[in-house]
């Protein structure tokens, strides 16, 4: 005799029962009737907001999602939490919020599904720190879930070319240089962003919804959909009723999330040729579905994976360009192909990787987008870990599109991002300089600052070949050029980079992932004595909380701790 399925096992507690009755009477109150009670409940975690077009739309997704769960026989309550958008906050204090945001989000998610006891859980992230804030709490809580991306942005067209949010960066890096003028940088900002949906480079956003889909935790094809499409509207519907079967089957976060399906995800990472904090963001996420992963995994992966899509930055493509292209799951058939994937993991669809990718048209030939696994753009993947004595616990960067994987010279020390722009800007940067930027890792920024207008200024100004980059922050997923973050330990706690002078020499070398100083131990010794933690910049509020709290980058820079329980 078949067993019937629990179709409540979380929200019973709260609807069955006569000294539930006045729980009862509240939720008559948001449109409960006496047959509602009886049936699944679904949170709708909506991460819509006026403040970003990434997520300007996802209210209309939330209620596709809606609908979808109620046609399944569901309830659905859709409830918010916030986004920030790290475009607008960029290059200024308001940056140091951003990886914030992500424990926030992950924080809220988890506390309203922990007090209204959903049995399933929709989330639908636009802007970077959603998506990885979303699945944090999706792996805490550990209800059947599902998540939606809101999607990417279509481009922008300038002067018959695609242009994006990078364009403008770089652009004004350009009229820096004196290579554009006003009307021109004016032209690209006018263009850049032309409506709704996340930004469409390769860059953090498609790089965390790319590598949930390959995880399992999202539907073949949503990361790439576009944000304005009937597609992406028909996925949110679908995931409201998906969501009800995954309770039937008790199909949970965690069972998606293991350390199989996270070396899928960094692999399709590698094969993308995703952002480097991606790297950040999957330790995180790992340790909240209590999976041990670690900087060298990044490394090992990284090796042995080929870069198969030529997306921008440091290529040719677009988002919406590998959608039409074929999307993930034609990376992914590649990728299994040549044995590179597990296709035994379990995803949201009910079915393994695998199954998912039968029928999947394999890439036979070069096509202007993804590469088939024997003529890749790269042989291996873009992103690597390095180590040396100024970063002993690693440092991040991406060496797709550079020419020189090599840099050895003297240092230039800021103690922010902000000096180090007003640097560039008046031209004391020059070809053969290795910029330092500290204090602003998780505890010193706080936050971990982007450095996408101080990168984005070394390419506009002609300097992205000659240039190198260090800091204990970390960069959009649009930087490019030999530039390091995440940088660990960080100058805040007596890492090597606070220690460091103006003139020292500092050695890069990409291919053998080395990261070193050329002073001898018994300086750095000496230095290290010396040296004397600075005060916190925040005396009280959520930065001074998260100074005290946060991990080093090296560990996902989290907030938490995991010990394997269900809320």
């Amino acid at each position: 005799m078949t067993k019937t399925p629990n179709l409540k096992p979380r929200s019973s507690v709260m609807t069955e029962g006569t000294s539930r009755a006045p729980n009862r009477a509240m939720l008559r109150a948001t449109g409960f009737k006496d047959k509602d009670f009886d049936k699944p409940i679904i949170g709708i975690a909506s991460t819509w907001s006026e403040v970003t077009p990434c997520n300007m739309h996802i209210d209309k997704l939330a209620k596709a999602v809606h609908a979808g769960a109620r046609k399944a026989g569901a309830v659905p309550q859709t409830f918010g939490t916030i986004t920030v958008s790290d475009g607008i906050a960029m290059g200024h204090e308001g940056m140091k919020y951003s990886l914030v945001s992500r424990e926030v989000i992950a924080d809220s998610i988890e506390v309203v599904a922990g007090a209204e006891r959903f049995d399933g859980i929709v989330a639908i992230g636009g802007c970077d720190k959603n998506m990885p804030g979303c699945l944090m709490a999706l792996a805490r809580v550990n209800t059947p879930s599902i998540f939606v991306y809101g999607g990417t942005i279509m481009p922008g067209r300038l002067h018959g070319k695609d242009v994006d949010i990078v364009s403008i960066f770089e652009a004004v890096g350009q009229y820096q240089a004196k290579k554009i003028d006003a009307k021109e940088l004016k032209a690209v900002e006018c263009k850049a962003c032309p409506g709704p949906g996340s930004c469409g480079g390769m860059y953090t956003a498609n790089t965390m919804s790319s590598a949930i889909e390959a995880m399992g935790m999202s539907f073949p094809y949503g990361s790439t959909t576009p944000a304005i499409t009937k597609e992406k509207r028909d996925e949110c519907a679908r995931a409201g009723k998906q969501v009800t079967e995954l309770i039937k089957r008790g199909l949970k976060p965690r069972d998606i999330m293991t350390r199989k399906a996270f070396e899928n995800a960094i692999t399709v990472v590698m094969a993308i040729g995703g952002s480097t904090n991606a790297v950040l963001h999957l330790l995180a996420m790992a340790s909240s579905a209590g999976v041990e992963l670690g900087m060298e995994d990044f490394n090992r992966i990284s090796d042995r994976t080929p870069l198969l899509a030529d997306m921008k930055p440091g290529g040719k493509y677009l988002t919406v360009n590998l959608h039409k292209a074929g999307g993930i799951p034609a990376v992914m058939k590649e990728l299994l192909d040549a044995g590179l994937i597990n296709g035994d993991c379990i995803t949201v669809t009910g079915k393994t990787v695998a199954e998912n990718l039968k029928g999947v048209k394999k890439v036979h030939s070069i096509t202007p987008v993804i590469h088939d696994i024997k003529n890749p753009v790269m042989a291996r993947g873009p992103i690597v870990v390095m180590h040396g004595n100024l970063a002993p616990g690693g440092g991040v960067a991406k060496i797709k599109g550079i020419k020189k994987l090599t840099h050895r010279g003297p240092a230039k020390v800021f103690e922010s991002e902000e000096e180090s722009f007003e640097a560039l800007n008046s031209g004391k940067i020059v070809a053969g300089d290795t910029i330092v930027i500290r204090n602003e890792g998780p505890k010193g920024g706080p936050g971990m600052r982007e450095m996408l207008s101080v990168t984005s200024a070394i390419i506009g100004q002609g300097l992205g070949d000659s240039v190198a980059l260090i800091t204990d922050g970390r960069f959009s997923g649009g930087s490019y050029g030999l530039v390091i973050g995440h940088v660990a330990p960080e100058a805040y706690v007596g890492g090597t980079i606070g220690l460091i002078k103006n003139g020292d020499i500092i050695a890069i070398d990409a291919e053998k992932k080395t990261l070193v100083v050329e002073l001898s131990e018994e300086e750095l010794a000496r230095r290290r004595r010396e040296w004397k933690q600075p005060k916190p910049k925040y005396k009280r509020g959520v930065l001074r909380k998260y100074i005290e709290l946060v991990s080093s980058a090296s560990q996902g820079a989290i907030t938490d701790s995991f010990d394997n329980r269900p809320i």
